[in-house]
């Protein structure tokens, strides 16, 4: 991936990001600096947390990346997979209701949502709802849109 532009944010943006990660998942990053890199031939908008990229832009909305989930272990907006689900996750497939074995019930469709895996509550991927939070668990259909996962290009980008 190409760097396009990279920059600081002001102040008054880190405070911006900050609540709303807070009111999404419950978390609260606290970095001493934070900065934006956009990408060149790609939607993608990464900030740069002292360095690390755990927070980009999906449609426009700011959501923890795989990394950044796994640094601040969020517990709202949560969907927990089995062992069977994780290889496909992992490379990027949808998660379908089979694999999931809970999943918080502030999920509303259209929401982004954390993917983790049961045993270790690792985060493998981030992903779009399809559904509520308490119709997530269930026999057939997908359930959420694999949107960035463990080991693709923005996972893989360093800062």
């Amino acid at each position: 991936m190409q760097v396009k532009s990279r920059h600081h944010l002001r102040s008054d943006a880190v405070s911006d990001l900050e609540d709303t990660l807070a009111a999404q998942l419950g978390v609260s990053p606290d970095g001493d600096t934070y900065e934006r890199v956009e990408f060149e031939n790609t939607d993608w908008e990464v900030i740069l947390i002292d360095g690390e990229p755990q927070v980009a832009h999906f449609d426009e909305e700011p959501f923890l990346t795989v990394r950044g989930a796994n640094a601040y272990e969020p517990d709202q907006r949560l969907v927990t997979v089995d062992a069977g689900a994780i290889s496909f996750v992992s490379d990027g497939a949808d998660v379908m209701r089979p694999g999931i074995t809970t999943a918080t019930e502030d999920i509303s469709p259209g929401d982004l949502v954390i993917i983790a895996e049961e045993t270790h509550g690792k985060v493998l991927a981030v992903g779009r709802a399809s559904v509520e939070g308490t119709e997530m668990v269930g026999d057939e259909g997908k359930v959420v849109e694999s949107l960035h996962h463990v080991g693709d290009d923005l996972y893989e980008f360093a800062g």
